[in-house]
């Protein structure tokens, strides 16, 4: 029976910049930077916020793989940079704080922080082009 879900995969137009992304401006931890081909060509590398070591979650590059041709690896870098596909919710416990620090450090805010029915939410992007949701939920 499945128990959980250890590790998300969030497709990114260059892995060294989305690690400065993630690592610097969010604050994520490296869970895992490793080679995974003796060439040196294939990074394996996740991040995650300090307080979710559980979950890590992959800065896997766009590019040709076995299950990605080249047509279609160039589909996926338009719709990432496009700003078509998000990537889910991280949560904060102090949302109008990291929305002035993060934009300080020049993180693009698709919406400032607003009011929702489930608390306050802005919408992200990161380098790539992937949107985010960073929630702090109501109390």
């Amino acid at each position: 029976m499945i128990q959980r879900q250890s590790h998300s995969t969030v497709y990114v137009t260059d892995q060294r910049e989305a690690l400065e992304f993630y690592r610097d401006k969010l604050g994520f931890e490296v869970r895992t930077d490793v080679s995974m081909d003796d060439e040196g060509t294939f990074r394996w590398l996740t991040v995650s916020p300090k307080g979710q070591p559980d979950l890590e979650i992959v800065l896997m590059p766009i590019a040709q793989a076995p299950a990605l041709d080249a047509e279609k690896a160039e589909q996926m870098e338009d719709l990432v940079r496009s700003g078509a596909l998000g990537i889910g919710v991280f949560e904060t416990d102090d949302i109008h704080g990291d929305h002035e620090r993060l934009s300080r450090q020049g993180v693009e805010f698709v919406s400032p922080p607003r009011e929702q029915f489930y608390g306050i939410e802005a919408i992200v992007k990161d380098n790539s082009g992937n949107f985010f949701s960073l929630t702090q939920r109501k109390q």
